[in-house]
């Protein structure tokens, strides 16, 4: 896919995020208001900053997708990273509002009323509809390689895994009366938002810091550099990422008698199967050495 199919698909995906989103957090907010859960409530905020990350992916894509020119000759690609880091701050914002509210509960010891069933079915509905938006997310992220979609998908996840400590605390409240189980929950899932930002902030700064690609990539793009006619070795090969797409600098050597036409056509060779064998790379650029 190009890069502004790639686009078109991510924001297909978010707008789809962004109207599911709000309607989980209006059906979740009901529920714990009317079924008197506080974890429900809470995890209607969850659902509510996946709102706001959704629209974040969408500014970032648009933006990344955008062409180069005088300003940024290299294009905009690392706007995508921002756009990922933007998204890890609203996890690890919500998180931290989770684990607080849980630890003040846990210590306070503090007495809950048992929720309503109405709490419970809004939390069984949430596990499916969010489950079922983070494989559709994911998948798309794979197929666009988009880094800020992958931690949308990632966002998902986490906010059903939310429901399902919501689950178990409601549960636990309405039939064992353990009234301490929901803040419990609520402290752990708190631990596993935070494990998925730092994941998504690793992603975003290696992205942005120039780091290369996979070792199996860059052996693959060896033996496709190698099984060009006239490639008699490879002295060099560098790869780095540049947002979900990257740049490759190659050195080859080739029969140090040949013309400079006959050298070009090599090298160019080598450049054109490249780009077109592998859609994420960005630019190749092939230098010849003689042997």
């Amino acid at each position: 896919m190009s890069n502004s199919e790639n686009a078109k698909t991510a924001v297909r995906v978010s707008t789809v995020s962004v109207l599911v989103n709000i309607l989980l957090s209006v059906l979740k907010l009901l529920a714990g208001i009317f079924g008197r859960s506080v974890a429900m409530i809470s995890d209607a905020a969850h659902s509510l900053s996946d709102v706001f990350g959704s629209v974040i992916v969408i500014i970032g894509v648009k933006f990344s997708s955008k062409k180069a020119d005088k300003e940024h000759p290299y294009g905009h690609e690392k706007m995508e990273c921002l756009a990922s880091l933007a998204l890890a701050a609203i996890l690890i914002f919500t998180g931290g509002i989770i684990a607080y509210e849980g630890l003040v509960d846990v210590i306070t010891g503090k007495e809950k009323s048992a929720p309503e069933m109405i709490a419970l079915i809004a939390a069984i509905i949430s596990i499916v509809v969010k489950e079922a938006m983070f494989w559709y997310t994911y998948l798309a992220a794979k197929k666009t390689n988009i880094s800020a979609l992958r931690a949308e998908a990632w966002h998902h996840r986490t906010d059903a895994i939310s429901s399902v400590g919501s689950l178990i605390g409601i549960g636990g409240a309405i039939w064992l009366k353990w009234y301490w189980l929901d803040p419990l929950m609520g402290c752990l899932i708190a631990l596993l938002i935070f494990k998925v930002a730092y994941d998504i902030i690793r992603e975003a700064v290696n992205k942005m810091v120039d780091r290369a690609c996979d070792d199996e990539t860059i052996e693959q793009m060896s033996e496709t550099i190698l099984g060009v006619p006239g490639v008699e070795g490879l002295d060099s090969i560098k790869t780095r990422l540049f947002g979900s797409r990257c740049y490759v600098d190659i050195e080859i050597s080739a029969d140090g008698d040949l013309n400079l036409w006959e050298s070009h056509d090599i090298a160019e060779q080598v450049h054109d199967l490249i780009e077109e064998k592998f859609e994420e790379v960005k630019h190749c650029t092939v230098h010849v050495n003689p042997k």
